[in-house]
C-alpha cells in the first residue's frame, strides 16, 4: 500500500483484536484499539438479557458510549480500516463515538467484523450518519475465526489501495 493506514478496533472479547493485529501486520498500518471508558463485563454483552447494557445500546440509536483515548495523529491517516464485532445486524454503538470524534473529510474506512453468524446488515447505512458527506466508507469482509496472512494480503490487493 502506498497511502498511510490505520487498523482501529473494538473487541469485547479478543476475536477481533486477533483478526486486527494479524491485519495491521500483513497491511504494515499502525495499530489502535477503541476502548470504551467503562469496560463491557460478562453481564453487559448478554444479548438474552433485555436490560444488559449491550443490547439497551444497540435499542437506542443515539447511544454513544464514551471512548478512553484519542487517536492523536488521525490527520496522517489515508485510510483507516474500522474492525468490530456484529451486534444485532450492526456495528455496536461505540464505532459511531469513534466515528464521530475525527474528521475523516476525504479518508477511505473499510469495514471488518467478526459475527457468530450475520453480515453486515445495514452497518455502512448507520455509520454513515457519523462521518462527513466525501467521508468513503466501505463494506469490506466478515473475518470469522483467524484468516491467514496470505488471505488478508489478497484482499488488500483486491481493494486496490
Amino acid at each position: 500500500m502506498n497511502k498511510k493506514a490505520l487498523v482501529a478496533y473494538f473487541s469485547c472479547t479478543g476475536t477481533t483484536k486477533s483478526v486486527a493485529e494479524i491485519l495491521a501486520d500483513v497491511a504494515g498500518a499502525d495499530l489502535y484499539e477503541i476502548k470504551p471508558e467503562v469496560p463491557y463485563t460478562a453481564a453487559d454483552l448478554n444479548w438474552m438479557d433485555k436490560k444488559s447494557r449491550s443490547t439497551m445500546e444497540m435499542k437506542d440509536p443515539s447511544s454513544r458510549p464514551a471512548i478512553s483515548g484519542k487517536v492523536s495523529n488521525m490527520g496522517e491517516y489515508d485510510i483507516v480500516f474500522l474492525g468490530f464485532p456484529i451486534w444485532w445486524y450492526v456495528a455496536p454503538t461505540i464505532i459511531n463515538t469513534f466515528l464521530g470524534s475525527y474528521d475523516f473529510s476525504g479518508k477511505t474506512i473499510i469495514l471488518f467484523a467478526t459475527s457468530g453468524g450475520s453480515g453486515f446488515g445495514k452497518t455502512v447505512e448507520k455509520l454513515k450518519g457519523s462521518v462527513s458527506p466525501d467521508t468513503k466508507i466501505k463494506e469490506g469482509r466478515i473475518l470469522n475465526g483467524k484468516p491467514s496472512r496470505v488471505e488478508l494480503a489478497s484482499w488488500i490487493k483486491d481493494l486496490g489501495l
